[in-house]
């Protein structure tokens, strides 16, 4: 029974789909700060320093703030495998330090990309799939309590040869996400399909392709289709058309070095936003304290203004 409702809840969501196409998101001018939630994909960061370059060379006077509170290991669903890390430490849980992530960053817009680790690496259960939905509801009222708009990103794609079965489970999760745009009127970026069937395409010349040797972290060309994903939603179209992130920014006079100033700030920042909110996750770096930081993001970001005039 719940196989055959499963189906049928996809079929509906299909046609939805065909139905609306793909939305677009135009970013309001009262947004300033832009805080991006997720496990250590979005911790790695990559991509998210593709958005924030590309944003900048598009809109050179809008000096968005970008913040990569990203933490490894973590989910929405406050699950974890009975022997996470060697039995080392149980999963994170996004709902022990929300509230302090969003008290001190003070978002004005927020993505979230959950559901990699939600279901943790097991084929599919409905109860691990009501964890990951409540989980998800949860985190959508609490960003919207503080005044902040959120845009959930569907899962990155799983490789499937590392598992048919979890990369279902992903396929599933991240349908259920798209739903919620037309059920709850949800904002919705569709990372997890563009993801999909780039490497659906290129397996068809290259067998061996794969984003990643473990089928879960994105390399580079990975973290370049999920941030074109993002893009395309905020109507970036002539950034998505680039094969790469610099070709991207290439646009701009350099705009290479631009992207290669905020990947240094990203990789500044993020550990002190991590060590400032708090998580309970062992072996992670210790940022420096964010006072320092922002200093230094200050000094970073004066040099990129110079390349923007």
């Amino acid at each position: 029974m719940m196989t055959r409702l499963i189906a049928c809840f996809l079929v509906v969501v299909f046609v939805q789909l065909k139905a609306h196409g793909q939305d677009t998101y135009a970013i309001p001018d009262s947004v300033h700060r832009i805080v991006f939630l997720g496990n250590s994909i979005t911790y790695a960061g990559q991509y998210v320093s593709y958005i924030e370059a590309c944003l900048a060379v598009t809109y050179p006077n809008r000096k968005f703030e970008v913040i990569n509170v990203g933490l490894p290991s973590e989910t929405v669903s406050g699950l974890s495998e009975p022997n996470h890390a060697d039995g080392k430490f149980p999963r994170p849980d996004l709902h022990e330090r929300l509230a302090r992530v969003l008290v001190q960053t003070k978002p004005d817009l927020v993505f979230a990309s959950y559901g990699m680790n939600d279901g943790i690496y097991l084929p599919f259960d409905d109860d691990r799939f009501q964890a990951y939905q409540d989980g998800i509801d949860w985190l959508h009222t609490e960003v919207e309590k503080v005044g902040a708009i959120i845009v959930h990103l569907t899962p990155p794609v799983y490789d499937e040869r590392k598992g048919a079965a979890y990369a279902n489970v992903l396929n599933i999760y991240s349908d259920w996400l798209i739903s919620n745009k037309y059920t709850k009127g949800w904002n919705v970026a569709d990372v997890h399909e563009p993801m999909k069937k780039y490497m659906e395409d290129k397996r068809m010349t290259d067998p061996e392709f794969k984003y990643a040797a473990d089928g879960v972290h994105p390399d580079k060309a990975g973290h370049w289709i999920m941030a074109k994903a993002v893009l395309t939603y905020l109507g970036l179209n002539e950034m998505v058309k680039a094969d790469n992130p610099e070709e991207a920014v290439s646009t701009t006079r350099n705009g290479v070095k631009i992207l290669q100033l905020i990947e240094d700030r990203q990789a500044i920042m993020k550990d002190a936003w991590l060590t400032s909110t708090g998580h309970t996750r062992p072996g992670m770096n210790k940022g420096m304290p964010l006072p320092d930081a922002q200093k230094k993001y200050a000094s970073i970001a004066a040099e990129i203004n110079k390349f923007l005039r």
